[in-house]
């Protein structure tokens, strides 16, 4: 073999070789990786107030309703309210006058400020009415009741029963009753992060037109006490509404849809189904029913010592008979017994 043939052989080889170790690099990841182009970064502008959750037409705004989070400099918007111009001072308490998207901006024409004209008319839900009624320290729950806190209503009186005697009965007439306002309230006052406890004189409730009849009368009947309900949903109160028919759960739906047809459904007043305790659930000395007085047997009178033959003894006095009475009759014969005997 000449020099020349030698040479290119050698040539060969190491051009063979020269591609067998680039194409190794490459499969292998080795290789320099192609330099990718930067992607322009939007420019962060300020932070500006969006909804928490989705903020229904009528839901009050509050602390935990609402925050301040970075928003694109190119698409903030003179009607956002921006960190650090924007008073939250100011805008708790305020009212949402259409819906909001949870993460969305909230606008200044999106919300109505206490004082303004429409703002309780606003805080109303469709096809709902504002009622006020009285309170005292101990019905008021000692002015533990906020704006936005759903309560039930309760409903304590006497009943005159049978024989003389009063029934003294509590009965929960309404539950999960969205509060609107404390006396001209519509925002819990808060003083270095905590909520000012006030006693109020007046709470306005958010109900139905045909609560807020049944609330009037019984205004009448007897006393109207508040009792607050946690935050979180009710399920026994949400089953109750699907047992009584007032909401059906289409077939097939999922666990999203049914939770929201449960906060759809708590956003409302319940009525119907209610509780009641009696004195006799409290003491052994009170009724635990009623008895209609016309029912009830004749309460006996009172009877007197009559006037003694002379020389013959005294009758003796016979008192009236307390507690609930029962008519027996034996034979023909038919007295009314103190019950229990």
């Amino acid at each position: 073999m000449d020099k020349k043939k030698l040479l290119l052989l050698v040539a060969a080889l190491l051009i063979a070789v020269t591609t067998a170790f680039a194409a190794r690099s490459v499969f292998s990841g080795g290789g320099v990786a192609p330099t990718a182009e930067a992607v322009p970064v939007a420019p962060v502008g300020p932070k500006v107030l969006v909804a928490q959750r989705a903020l229904p037409t009528g839901t009050i705004i509050t602390a935990d309703s609402v925050s301040f989070q970075d928003w694109p400099k190119e698409l903030v918007q003179d009607a956002y309210f921006l960190n650090g111009q924007a008073d939250m001072s100011k805008l708790l308490g305020t009212v949402v006058r259409y819906p909001v998207p949870a993460g969305q901006p909230l606008t200044q024409g999106a919300l109505v400020a206490p004082g303004d004209r429409g703002f309780l008319a606003a805080a109303l839900g469709p096809g709902m009415r504002a009622i006020t009624i009285p309170v005292s320290d101990t019905s008021g729950v000692g002015g533990f009741v906020f704006p936005g806190d759903r309560v039930d209503l309760m409903l304590t009186q006497s009943v005159k029963s049978g024989a003389d005697q009063e029934l003294k009965a509590a009965e929960t007439i309404l539950r999960n009753v969205r509060v609107l306002a404390t006396d001209q309230a519509t925002a819990s006052e808060i003083v270095e992060g905590k909520s000012v406890v006030k006693t109020s004189r007046t709470v306005t409730l958010e109900v139905t037109p045909r609560i807020a009849e049944k609330i009037s009368v019984a205004e009448t009947v007897g006393q109207l006490s508040l009792s607050l309900r946690p935050l979180a949903d009710n399920q026994a109160d949400f089953e109750r509404v699907l047992a009584s028919g007032d909401l059906k759960v289409p077939e097939g739906a999922t666990k999203e849809q049914e939770d929201q047809l449960m906060r759809q459904a708590m956003n409302h007043p319940i009525e119907g189904s209610t509780t009641f305790v009696t004195g006799g659930d409290v003491s052994r000395f009170q009724p635990s029913r009623y008895v209609p007085p016309s029912s009830a047997a004749p309460a006996a009178a009172p009877m007197m010592a009559a006037p003694a033959a002379p020389g013959a003894p005294a009758a003796a006095y016979v008192p009236r008979p307390s507690g609930p009475m029962v008519r027996v009759t034996r034979g023909k014969t038919t007295t009314a017994e103190a019950a229990g005997k």
